[in-house]
């Protein structure tokens, strides 16, 4: 996720019509504008066109949070999360996750919600893992899409559901999630929420392999075993998952 932020931020700077962008938006942030300040504590955060600085990031994520970009809480709770530039304080990064999140940033609610599935920064529960969990998915966090599925798959939090699992792993493998792609390649394995479909569990579970997913191989329940399939069915299952991934999922039935 750091990469593709990287390579926006880079690309913002790219195709600047100004040399010397960076010098302008960073009177504008020294003037006070949010968003400025946002960018400029994005670019140290990312090191893009200046050198990576933690301790400079947060302190401009500081100064546009405390004016209310929610991007910004969001990340300088990472920030305070994973002790960069900061000493690590969980509390800290609930407490500005929960800012953006109340304001109804999705990447804010799925953190929360991982906070609350996790116990860091306050008490574990459940319950209020999902009703986050819920919130940032409906929003179309795909991170959050995949935990409401392991969610409603084992029944922590809410009531067990293969369907809804199955519904909500789609959405994250439609939208190129490699745990997602694979948790619903393992559900049409199973016949679990869904009906059994072998070759339907291979196209998802070669998608996911494809995107880098790495599975600890359990003795009967890889989706890719040889001895699932026949030849014919193997190279169906190729010729269609290839389809689906190069039209971006839409075209995966």
């Amino acid at each position: 996720m750091k990469n593709i932020l990287a390579s926006l931020l880079l690309v913002a700077l790219s195709t600047s019509s100004h040399a010397d962008s960076f010098d302008e938006t960073l009177e504008l942030a020294k003037q006070g504008d949010p968003s400025a300040q946002w960018f400029v504590g994005s670019l140290y955060d990312y090191g893009q066109g200046v050198p990576e600085n933690d301790k400079a990031a947060v302190m401009w994520y500081t100064k546009a949070a405390e004016q209310g970009n929610l991007s910004a809480q969001n990340r300088l709770g990472i920030m305070y999360y994973k002790g960069l530039g900061v000493p690590k304080n969980d509390k800290k990064a609930v407490m500005w996750y929960t800012r953006a999140a109340e304001a109804g940033n999705a990447d804010a609610q799925n953190n929360l919600g991982i906070s609350y599935d996790l116990g860091q920064g306050l008490p574990k529960n459940d319950k209020k893992a999902v009703i986050w969990y819920k919130r940032a998915a409906e929003g179309g966090n795909v991170h959050a899409q995949h935990n409401l599925g392991v969610r409603y798959e084992s029944g922590l939090g809410v009531r067990e559901s293969d369907k809804t699992a199955v519904m909500w792993y789609t959405k994250s493998a439609e939208q190129g999630h490699p745990h997602g792609q694979y948790r619903l390649s393992l559900m049409y394995s199973k016949g679990e929420g869904v009906p059994k479909n072998d070759i339907r569990s291979y196209i998802w579970a070669s998608i996911a392999k494809a995107n880098g997913y790495i599975e600890k191989r359990q003795q009967n329940g890889d989706p890719l075993r040889p001895e699932v399939l026949s030849k014919e069915q193997i190279a169906k299952a190729q010729e269609l998952a290839a389809k689906c991934y190069e039209s971006d999922y839409k075209d995966c039935n």
